[in-house]
C-alpha cells in the first residue's frame, strides 16, 4: 500500500499535478444552544469541532500547456472532517465541492463540472472575513441556501480582466430525465477593479427549480439570490460593505425553520496590524421584507497568528441576536442554527495548510 502511494505522487509531480490541503481543527463554546425537538436553548456547549475557521479540505489540482496560449485545467477537492474523518461541507460525495475540468486561453476560462458558483465567488470578495466557519457571510448563507455553493452538471465562463472589469456566468443543467427545468440554474457577476477599489454584483437564479428529487436539500432548493459589494484598500487595512437578498421557499430541517425571503446588509475590516497578526471584524444585519419581527444580527471578531507559511493559530468572538422566526448560529459546523436572543461564542484553534 505505501509503495502504492508513493509512486502516483513521483508521477503527478512530473505531470504538474499538485496536491493541496487544509486542515482545521478547532475548540468551539456558546453560551446557548439550539434544542431541535423544542427550538428552545438546551444550555451552553463546548466541543471539538472540525473547521472552526476554514472549511478541512483535501484536493489535487494541475494543469497543462497546450501551445498557443492555452491551458487544459483540472480541480478535484473533498470536504472532510477532522472529528470523524467523514465528509464535511460538500454535497456528501467524494469529490463534492469541486471536480472540473477547463480550458484557459487569452480569451478569458471555460470550466465544466462541479464548480462555485459566480454568485458565492462575489460574497466571498465582498466579505471582511473571508467567509470564516464562524461568524461570516457563509454562517448567515447557510440560514437561507447552501444552493449556488457546490453546484453539478455546471459549466461557467471567466472573461479576463479588461479595463479593470471581470464578467463570469456559469448555467447548470439538471440532469432530470424528461424534465428539463429541474435543477436548472443561472448565476452571473461583474467585478470591477482599480487600484484599491473593488466593485462587484452577481445573481444567482434557480427559481425554475421543480423536482422534488432535486430540490432534497439546501444545496439544491429553489432559490434566488442578488448581492453588490464593494472594498476598498488603505495600506494593510482592506474595508468591505455589501447588500443581499435571498429569497427562497422555507425548509424545515431538524424541527428548524430556515430560508424565505432575507435582506442581508454587511459591512467590516480585514486589518494586518503585522505581517503575521491579521484581524478582521464585520456586522451582518438581517431582516425579513415582509415581517419586520423577523430579524437578526450577527458581530464577529477574529484574529490569526501566523507561525510560518503553512501553520497558523487562530481565536474568535461572536454574538448573534435573534428575533422572531430567525434562528441564525454562529459557526457553520458546530452551531449552524440559534436560538432567540443573544447568544454569545468564541472559539480557538489551529490551521495547517500544505
Amino acid at each position: 500500500m505505501v509503495g502504492t502511494l508513493l509512486f502516483p505522487a513521483a508521477a503527478w509531480a512530473q505531470g504538474s499535478v499538485t496536491l493541496y490541503g487544509t486542515l482545521d481543527m478547532g475548540f468551539l463554546y456558546t453560551n446557548k444552544s439550539l434544542d431541535v425537538a423544542t427550538g428552545q436553548n438546551s444550555g451552553k456547549q463546548a466541543e471539538l469541532i472540525s473547521s472552526a475557521m476554514e472549511p478541512s479540505v483535501f484536493g489535487m489540482q494541475g494543469q497543462e500547456d497546450l501551445g498557443g496560449g492555452m491551458k487544459a485545467k483540472f480541480k478535484l477537492e473533498s470536504g472532510i472532517s477532522l472529528a470523524n474523518g467523514g465528509f464535511d461541507n460538500s454535497n456528501e460525495n467524494l469529490f463534492g465541492r469541486q471536480a472540473w475540468v477547463s480550458l484557459w486561453s487569452n480569451y478569458g476560462e471555460v470550466k465544466a463540472g462541479v464548480q462555485y458558483s459566480p454568485f458565492i465567488l462575489a460574497l466571498f470578495d465582498s466579505d471582511p472575513r473571508s467567509m470564516a466557519q464562524f461568524g461570516s457571510a457563509i454562517t448567515v448563507y447557510a440560514n437561507n441556501t447552501f444552493s449556488g455553493t457546490f453546484n453539478s452538471n455546471a459549466i461557467s465562463y471567466t472573461s479576463p480582466k479588461i479595463a479593470g472589469l471581470t464578467a463570469s456566468a456559469m448555467y447548470v443543467l439538471g440532469g432530470v430525465a424528461g424534465d428539463f427545468h429541474a435543477g436548472r440554474q443561472y448565476s452571473a457577476s461583474l467585478k470591477y477593479e482599480y487600484g484599491g477599489l473593488m466593485v462587484n454584483a452577481a445573481v444567482d437564479d434557480e427559481s425554475n427549480s421543480n423536482d422534488a428529487a432535486v430540490n432534497g436539500s439546501f444545496f439544491t432548493q429553489p432559490f434566488e439570490g442578488r448581492t453588490v459589494g464593494v472594498a476598498y484598500r488603505f495600506a494593510t487595512v482592506n474595508v468591505k460593505a455589501s447588500f443581499t437578498n435571498y429569497k427562497g421557499p422555507q425548509m424545515v430541517v431538524d424541527g428548524v425553520t430556515s430560508g424565505g425571503d432575507s435582506n442581508v446588509w454587511n459591512i467590516g475590516f480585514d486589518y494586518f496590524a503585522l505581517p503575521e497578526l491579521d484581524i478582521n471584524s464585520g456586522v451582518w444585519i438581517v431582516r425579513d421584507p415582509h415581517d419586520s419581527n423577523n430579524h437578526s444580527m450577527t458581530w464577529a471578531l477574529g484574529t490569526t497568528y501566523f507561525l510560518s507559511k503553512t501553520t497558523s493559530l487562530y481565536a474568535q468572538i461572536g454574538v448573534v441576536n435573534n428575533h422572531g422566526a430567525d434562528v441564525y448560529g454562529l459557526d457553520r459546523d458546530g452551531a449552524q442554527e440559534g436560538v432567540k436572543g443573544t447568544t454569545m461564542g468564541a472559539s480557538l484553534g489551529i490551521v495547517h495548510k500544505f
